[in-house]
């Protein structure tokens, strides 16, 4: 199948980049404004696709190189033709002080592309909000809470695990409007 690298959904991207890391027995997950971007069809547009692996960098960037992408410094890495940029994020796959404990798959012409769920990518824009007081994040994890069916019982209880009960508060009240 012919790729327009400058045309590729983030979808599509994300799909072809866990596959070629599943060729060479590579597990990584998707996370961060790519999930969002995702599952808001686009209504956020992020540029870079960030995943989570314990796979050494060196072994992602052999892997990667099969689709052309290079590795431009420690975690990023770029191809010229496509407006997309992959970064690996460190591990471990976790949002605040909790780790991951489901992943969502989905397909796409390209094949099967890992990522967090819904609940888990809403909960991960709001670390950074409750963390950073990133307002982009917030915005983020409504338009996710918006679009998906997301569980606000285990947000809520994340959140209080987190020490951010007034920001869920906040976060609650955007959603509503």
């Amino acid at each position: 199948m012919k790729i327009d690298w400058g045309k590729i959904s983030i979808k599509d991207l994300a799909s072809l980049v866990c596959g070629k890391l599943n060729e060479k027995e590579i597990d990584a997950v998707l996370v961060g404004g790519a999930c969002v971007s995702i599952y808001t069809n686009n209504t956020y547009v992020s540029y870079d696709l960030d995943f989570v692996s314990h796979t050494s960098l060196k072994h992602i960037a052999g892997a990667l190189s099969g689709l052309g992408f290079r590795r431009e410094s420690t975690r990023h890495f770029v191809r010229k033709d496509c407006p997309f940029f992959i970064e690996f994020v460190a591990p471990p796959l976790s949002i605040g002080t909790e780790p991951v404990k489901q992943r969502k798959k989905l397909k796409s012409r390209f094949g099967e592309l890992v990522l967090l769920t819904p609940t888990d990518s809403v909960k991960d824009r709001l670390a950074a909000f409750y963390h950073w007081n990133d307002t982009e994040a917030l915005e983020q994890a409504v338009l996710v809470a918006k679009a998906q069916k997301v569980s606000l019982e285990e947000v809520r209880r994340w959140s209080e695990h987190e020490g951010h009960m007034k920001k869920y508060e906040i976060f609650i009240a955007t959603l509503k409007k």
